[in-house]
C-alpha cells in the first residue's frame, strides 16, 4: 500500500470512528418536549420554579434537562445525583454560568456568589475560610452575636409589629460589625439600606427566565433609548446600587483608618493596612467583604423570618421548645451558645427551619466545564446545573412526612433514628458550598433560643377572628416568607426584666 493509500485509509477510519461515536453518543437527560429553535422557552416556570421542577422530577426522574435556544439546563432532583456530580466531580462542576443580567450587566460576578471558578474564586474562599470557615473560628464572634440578639429582643419589646424590620436590622448589625468593624445606626442606617436594596435586586436579576437578555445575550447591546429597553436602565441602576454596597463600607474603613477582622483574616498574620494592598488584593478584599455581607445578611434574614412564621403556625412546637429552655436555662438569664449542647430540641428546631422552607430553594446555578456522562446520560459542556434544594429537603425517601413541620425528626427515639441533617443539603454542594454556613447557623440558633426564652409568638386575632398566617414564599434565588402578621408578647414580667436589662448597650 502506497503512502497516499495508507493516509486515505487512516482518514477514512478516523471519520468512520467519529461517525460511529456520534451515533452512540449518550442522550441528554429526559424532560419536557420543546419546540424547534426555541426549545423549552415557554415551559420554564415564572414563579416558585422549585415546585414545577419537582413535578418534572416525579415525571422524568431525578435528573431532568431542558433546552433554551441551544443552552442545556440540567435540573437535579436527586440527592445522590447532586452528591455524585457536585461533590464527586467538583473539579468540573464548580464554575458559574454567565448570567447576562445579574452577573454581567448588574455586576454580581464581582462577588463570590457568581465569580467564575479560578484564581479569584480561590482567593475569596481562602479569606472566607480563615474568617469563618470552622466552628472554632466562628466562636470568636459569639459575644457580638449574643449582644446584638439581646438588642433585637429589646426592639421586639418596643415594637413587636415591626419584627420583620428588626430581623433585618439585627442581622445587618452582626455582619457589618464582623466584616468591617462598623457599628450600625439604630435607625435608617445607610449601609443596611444599601445592602437591603442590592440583595433584593440580586435575587430578582438572577431569577431564571426573569429577563429576556439571559436568553438572547445579544440584547445587551441595544441602546437604552430604544422603546422596550427600560430593562437596560434598570440594569444600570442596579449596578450602581451594587457598587454602592461594595464601595461605601470599604471607603469608611479606609477613612477611619480602621483595621477590620476581614483584612486581618486575609493577611494570615498581623493586621495589614488597606493602603498597602495591591490593586488586585484591594479588589479581592473589598468584594469578599461585600460577599460576606450581601450573602450572610439576606439568607439569615429569610431563615429567622421563617422561624416566626413556624412558631405562629405551630404553638405546640413552640411550647415544647420553651419547656426545654425553662428546664435547662431557667428564667434568671438568657440562653447563650454554651447552652446549645443541652438544648437538643431547640437545636433540632433550627434544623427544621432550614429544611421546611429553604432560603435558596433552587440554589445558585453551577456550570459544567466539559462533557460528562452520568447514569447513561450526557451532560454537555457548558450546561447550567440547577439543584432543586427544596425537592431534596422534601424527598419522602429522606424525610418522613416532609410537608409536616416536625423538629423531632432530627432526634433519635425508641422508634426511629434521626433523619438526615439538612445542613448537608441546604447550604449547597462541592466547592461552591456556602462558606458562611457556620456563622449563619450560629445566628439562627441564638435568635431562636433567645426569642423563645422570653416571648410567645401566636396568630393575630382581629375583631374576634383569628388571622391565619400565609405560608407562602417569594420567588427568586433567595426566597423569603411573604408578609404575614403575628402577635408577639413577653412571656412574663420576669422576661420583660431580662429583656430590659442593661448589658453594655449604647443604643
Amino acid at each position: 500500500m502506497d503512502t497516499f493509500s495508507a493516509a486515505f485509509a487512516l482518514i477514512g477510519a478516523f471519520v468512520a470512528w467519529r461517525l460511529l461515536s456520534y451515533g452512540q453518543r449518550a442522550p441528554v437527560p429526559p424532560g419536557p418536549s420543546g419546540l424547534p429553535i426555541i426549545g423549552n422557552l415557554f415551559d420554564m416556570p415564572t414563579s416558585q420554579e422549585w415546585k414545577v421542577f419537582s413535578w418534572w422530577g416525579e415525571k422524568w426522574g431525578g435528573i431532568v434537562s431542558v433546552n433554551l435556544l441551544g443552552q442545556t439546563i440540567v435540573i437535579i432532583n436527586s440527592l445522590k445525583s447532586a452528591m455524585d456530580l457536585l461533590d464527586g466531580k467538583s473539579s468540573i462542576y464548580s464554575d458559574r454560568p454567565v448570567l447576562v443580567m445579574g452577573g454581567e450587566m448588574v455586576g454580581w460576578k464581582k462577588t463570590l456568589a457568581l465569580t467564575p471558578y479560578g484564581d479569584r474564586f480561590r482567593s475569596y474562599r481562602r479569606m472566607m475560610h480563615q474568617f469563618m470557615g470552622t466552628r472554632a473560628a466562628v466562636e470568636r464572634y459569639y459575644p457580638v452575636e449574643e449582644l446584638e440578639t439581646h438588642r433585637f429582643l429589646r426592639r421586639l419589646l418596643r415594637k413587636p409589629e415591626d419584627f420583620a424590620e428588626h430581623i433585618r436590622h439585627t442581622t445587618g448589625a452582626i455582619v457589618l460589625q464582623l466584616a468591617y468593624g462598623y457599628k450600625i445606626q439604630e435607625h435608617d442606617d445607610p449601609f443596611v439600606t444599601n445592602a437591603d436594596t442590592a440583595t433584593d435586586q440580586f435575587s430578582r436579576s438572577t431569577e431564571p427566565g426573569a429577563f429576556l437578555v439571559d436568553v438572547f445575550p445579544i440584547l445587551r447591546f441595544v441602546p437604552q433609548w430604544l422603546p422596550g429597553a427600560g430593562w437596560k436602565r434598570t440594569a444600570a441602576q442596579w449596578a450602581a446600587n451594587l457598587d454602592k454596597m461594595g464601595d461605601e463600607p470599604f471607603e469608611w474603613v479606609k477613612k477611619e483608618k480602621a483595621r477590620t477582622h476581614f483584612v486581618a483574616a486575609s493577611s494570615s498574620s498581623d493586621l495589614v493596612p488597606i493602603e498597602k494592598l495591591s490593586a488586585q488584593e484591594t479588589f479581592n478584599v473589598k468584594w469578599t467583604a461585600a460577599s460576606l455581607y450581601s450573602g450572610g445578611a439576606d439568607t439569615t434574614v429569610s431563615a429567622i423570618h421563617s422561624f416566626f412564621l413556624a412558631m405562629a403556625l405551630h404553638p405546640e412546637i413552640q411550647k415544647k421548645a420553651q419547656e426545654e429552655l425553662d428546664a435547662v436555662v431557667g428564667s434568671e438569664r438568657l440562653p447563650s451558645f454554651s447552652d446549645r449542647d443541652n438544648l437538643p430540641y431547640v437545636d433540632a428546631l433550627v434544623k427544621e427551619i432550614l429544611r421546611w422552607n429553604p432560603v435558596t430553594p433552587t440554589g445558585v446555578p453551577h456550570r459544567v466545564i466539559q462533557d460528562d456522562i452520568h447514569d447513561g446520560y450526557l451532560i454537555p459542556r457548558g450546561s447550567i446545573i440547577l439543584v432543586n434544594i427544596w425537592k431534596l429537603l422534601h424527598d419522602e425517601d429522606i424525610y418522613k412526612d416532609p410537608m409536616t413541620f416536625d423538629p423531632a425528626r432530627f432526634m433519635d427515639s425508641d422508634t426511629r433514628s434521626a433523619e438526615r441533617d439538612p445542613h448537608t443539603i441546604s447550604f449547597g454542594f462541592g466547592r461552591r458550598i456556602c462558606p458562611g454556613l457556620n456563622l449563619a447557623d450560629a445566628s439562627i440558633f441564638i435568635a431562636c433560643a433567645r426569642t423563645l426564652a422570653v416571648f410567645d409568638v401566636s396568630k393575630v386575632v382581629e375583631n374576634g377572628v383569628v388571622i391565619e398566617p400565609l405560608n407562602d414564599y417569594t420567588s427568586g434565588t433567595i426566597s423569603h416568607p411573604k408578609p404575614f402578621k403575628c402577635f408577639i408578647k413577653p412571656r412574663s414580667e420576669k422576661a420583660v426584666a431580662l429583656i430590659s436589662a442593661v448589658d453594655s448597650f449604647d443604643d
